[in-house]
């Protein structure tokens, strides 16, 4: 059985690995709205395209693209399923 301990080990590592996967100004773009509930959630990766890194709001109900350039784009032109 895993603990809670555990679990939230298991997420900060998985957070931390999709961080990694961010360029410096999309780290900073994070870095700067992490204080106001914003996450980010999952990368999508496209086939033959640039990864695309998602984020959310604290409340869940936005969600936002971090561009290449550290611009925070909050109609990506895709929809993320409920």
């Amino acid at each position: 059985m895993t603990t809670d301990k555990e679990r939230r080990r298991a997420l900060k590592a998985q957070l931390a690995a999709l961080k990694r996967e961010l360029n410096e100004a999309q780290n900073l773009t994070l870095a700067s709205l992490e204080p106001f509930g914003w996450e980010l959630k999952f990368v999508r990766r496209p086939m033959f395209q640039a990864s695309i890194p998602v984020v959310f709001d604290g409340d869940r109900k936005k969600y936002a693209v971090l561009e290449p350039d550290g611009s925070l784009n909050e109609n990506p032109g895709f929809k993320i399923r409920d």
